[in-house]
């Protein structure tokens, strides 16, 4: 029995040690910031910044009036605001608008299916770059002269933006807005400093028109569109760029009500498109499409919180009844903590930043209890209410 238990540990022991060596090497490569050298565009682009907002009601104007207010001729690009579930009153306010207006009513609502209507009634040739944005960003005046400026490589053809928190208004928010810069970190500043691609984060992204519109087509996802589209892209060696100096305001999660319905809609795309894609393990390995393996591998691994929370778990249960096997388990803790403390941008280093660790136990539980229910969390869209409460 014992040593049926101390093979048990190291199987689970090395499963987790690479997940956290894999979050610390990507940790220590977002130390140095790199852009993308990007030159003066001469030409400017025709962009379509599609947005799909199903009953954003609260929030949809101020995110249109931003992305009208461009430093960017008027008549090379159209903002399209696909309409899901949106009261009449402000469908009214926005054909009032010098945007293009698409109004949807499906039964089962899903960025997937307003993205695709979007992209049928603007035609496969009347762009350049597609822009996503959801319903709840804001992009300043410069934003798209900066993703201009960037597609005049002719190397580039998908770029993801970097995304901060538009609000901090509460401690939950404060949590959610450090988890999406310990993303920016690893998965985008720390991959392309390694020369692989930054990972896509479903607003905040722009592809060449084409493209986009020929992988969004064949695309079904009920949820997590953004998964299922990089895996497309990455198995056909698409590289993704990353711009970290241009920002995109992002509105944070403000309740623990709203984080669980989030993050079960998150896991079930993660896990949906590792499903999907599996199967191509071995093909890309053979042709060397390391992007496409590493990406993968983030599909099938725990998400930060889980991974931190079991770690601790079983550090702290080995000590109690095991203490030989426990010490290689607080190592491996000790590592995460470091990887992810690398991460968090230095103006997050505050007070407020240990009121928001105080959530972290409850975000695991809340975690925890969505690995019971991704399966039904696939066949229907999780909406996620925005409007930032005083």
């Amino acid at each position: 029995m014992e040593q049926v238990l101390l093979i048990f540990d190291w199987i689970l022991y090395i499963l987790f040690a690479i997940n956290v060596l894999y979050l610390l090497v990507y940790s220590l490569a977002s130390l140095r910031h790199k852009s993308d050298k990007a030159v003066s565009a001469k030409e400017c682009k025709r962009f379509a910044l599609l947005i799909a907002a199903y009953r954003e009601d609260a929030v949809i104007m101020d995110t249109v009036q931003a992305c009208l207010a461009q430093n960017y001729p008027s008549d090379k690009y159209d903002v399209v605001v696909i309409s899901d579930h949106m009261q009449s009153v402000t469908n009214q306010k926005l054909a009032a608008l010098p945007i293009k207006l698409l109004q949807v009513d499906f039964e089962k609502s899903t960025n997937t299916k307003s993205l695709k209507a979007a992209l049928e009634y603007l035609g496969q040739d009347s762009y350049d770059v597609a822009l996503i944005i959801d319903a709840d960003n804001i992009i300043n005046s410069s934003y798209l002269s900066e993703v201009n400026n960037a597609f005049a490589d002719p190397k580039v053809k998908v770029v993801q933006t970097h995304r901060v928190a538009k609000n901090l208004n509460t401690n939950m928010a404060y949590l959610d807005a450090i988890s999406e810069e310990i993303n920016n970190s690893i998965f985008r500043l720390g991959h392309v400093n390694l020369g692989m691609s930054a990972a896509l984060i479903g607003s905040g992204m722009a592809f060449e028109y084409s493209l986009f519109y020929k992988a969004m087509m064949s695309n079904t996802s009920v949820g997590g569109f953004d998964r299922v589209l990089e895996m497309k892209l990455l198995y056909h060696r698409i590289f993704f760029h990353y711009l970290p100096d241009t920002y995109v305001l992002d509105e944070k999660i403000q309740k623990t009500k709203n984080f669980y319905q989030q993050r079960r809609r998150w896991l079930s795309a993660q896990y949906y498109s590792f499903g999907e894609f599996v199967n191509h393990l071995f093909p890309a390995i053979r042709d060397r499409k390391w992007d496409f393996c590493d990406k993968l591998f983030q599909q099938a691994s725990f998400s930060r919180v889980l991974l931190l929370g079991f770690t601790f778990i079983f550090s702290v249960c080995l000590s109690i009844w095991f203490p030989a096997l426990a010490y290689k388990w607080w190592v491996i803790f000790g590592m995460l903590l470091l990887a992810l403390a690398i991460a968090i941008p230095r103006r997050f280093w505050k007070w407020r930043l240990v009121k928001a660790i105080c959530f972290v136990p409850y975000s695991f539980l809340l975690m925890f209890i969505n690995l019971f229910r991704l399966k039904e969390a696939n066949k229907k869209f999780i909406h996620t209410a925005h409007g930032i409460e005083e």
